[in-house]
């Protein structure tokens, strides 16, 4: 691909920016604003997938008075586009949403969409995990997010379909199968020897696993270029995504799964995906810790219990979390400040934790000692709190772009699935993904 019409591309994309630009900039008019003294019946939060608000929800109308509606969009990406719309066209949004990590920096593009929070609940840098509060901020200082939670990874396996294969049940020596990525391969094919069936959902879970897990440049630079300063645009191979140690980790060791035959070769939050989670298409996935009440959502009440958590091959690593902002479009900026303050203070994190399993964020939180003490009932009593909670300070914050999620989503995803499906080679595979890389990462 030229340098040209990447420019091009990346032209069109900035106007159309700007012009969402300019039509938040229109919202914020009188007319938008509140008469002297008048306070919101309703206020409305947007989250996807599942954040645990449910019942803090119904505490915070019973002490505000403020009639709370929660609207649920299942999955990221068909929350992006909504959200792309609300403040393309100035209406709709909510008056809390959220923002997660792979979309987060793409909305930061316009600080004047969002308002500043630090001027309704002030300083909070000491509440919060540090990188993660720095994360809310846009380039210029504005705090345009409040943490919610971290993904802190861990595999989730089915005890069950590990005792039929004669493999270890109890989580501890379940994790000494895999002290690494290798390990992990070869309890996949000691599984699919004894039971004709994969270990893992999908090569494309472990490789989100390993990106994060490994840290640094993944398909962005430090100053948000998918080029380094100075390089040739028109090469491919020059992208900061092609000589990422993240990406080329992640993607050596999903072709060697792929080889091993290892997978389900499902793709995620496919149908055929959640229904593995309770037919036993496959026993195990990467889990960071909000993927808990997920993993619990889709295997049902009938397989409480057989599911437990084990630690992630390597150590560590991180995989999701999110933010909470108040986009300038809401009539109600200082109420909807105090909503997001509250769905993100130390009780309500573990509140919502213990419910749904988001990791918290909040240094309170985390040294709560219902949190550390917290054991999943649903996963055979695990001590989650302990087991994702202990891992939550070695993470290593990645380099996450504009576009980071549409470029792993669009572009590394599908190319991995091409080869774990048989239609293309592994070198294919890797050139159709470094060739979508700039129009998917284009902003």
């Amino acid at each position: 691909m030229s340098v040209t019409k990447h420019r091009l591309r990346k032209a069109a994309a900035v106007a159309l920016v700007g012009a969402v630009a300019l039509g938040t900039a229109a919202a914020c008019g009188g007319d938008n604003e509140p008469a002297p003294g008048e306070k919101p019946t309703t206020l409305v939060v947007d989250t996807f997938g599942e954040f645990g608000y449910d019942e803090l929800v119904k505490q915070y109308e019973q002490t505000s008075g403020i009639k709370i509606e929660l609207r649920k969009t299942a999955q990221l990406g068909e929350y992006r586009p909504k959200l792309v719309r609300y403040l393309a066209t100035n209406k709709g949004a909510g008056d809390v949403v959220a923002l997660e990590e792979g979309i987060i920096n793409e909305f930061k593009i316009n600080p004047s969409n969002w308002v500043d929070l630090s001027q309704y609940v002030g300083d909070k840098s000491a509440d919060y995990l540090p990188w993660k509060y720095q994360l809310g901020k846009t380039l210029d200082g504005k705090l345009i997010g409040l943490p919610t939670d971290v993904g802190s990874l861990a595999v989730c396996y089915r005890r069950d379909l590990f005792e039929a294969a004669g493999m270890p049940t109890d989580r501890e020596e379940v994790a000494k199968l895999w002290p690494d990525w290798n390990g992990f391969i070869a309890a996949g094919q000691t599984y699919r020897s004894k039971t004709g069936k994969a270990l893992l959902d999908s090569v494309t879970t472990a490789a989100s696993a390993i990106i994060f897990q490994v840290g640094g440049d993944s398909f962005y630079d430090a100053n948000n270029e998918l080029f380094p300063a100075g390089a040739d645009t028109s090469k491919l191979e020059n992208l900061v995504a092609a000589n990422s140690p993240a990406v080329k980790t992640a993607w050596d060791t999903a072709i060697k799964m792929v080889d091993a035959n290892i997978t389900a070769k499902v793709r995620t939050w496919s149908p055929e995906w959640s229904g593995g989670f309770k037919n036993g298409t496959f026993a195990a996935t990467f889990c960071p810790s909000w993927m808990t009440g997920i993993v619990e959502g889709n295997s049902g009440a009938e397989n409480a219990g057989k599911w437990d958590v084990a630690a992630v091959p390597g150590g560590g690593g991180n995989w999701g979390g999110s933010w909470l902002s108040v986009p300038t479009q809401s009539k109600w900026p200082a109420e909807a400040a105090k909503l997001a303050e509250f769905l993100t203070n130390a009780q309500s994190q573990v509140a919502a934790f213990k419910l749904k399993g988001p990791l918290p964020t909040n240094l309170t939180a985390l040294q709560n000692p219902d949190f550390q003490a917290y054991q999943n009932a649903y996963f055979n009593n695990a001590p989650t709190g302990k087991i994702f909670g202990g891992s939550v300070q070695g993470i290593k914050p990645l380099t996450l772009g504009p576009k980071h999620g549409a470029v792993k989503e669009r572009a590394l995803e599908p190319a991995l699935q091409s080869y774990e499906g048989g239609t293309a080679s592994a070198a294919d595979a890797w050139a159709n993904f470094l060739k979508e890389v700039p129009t998917q990462g284009a902003y």
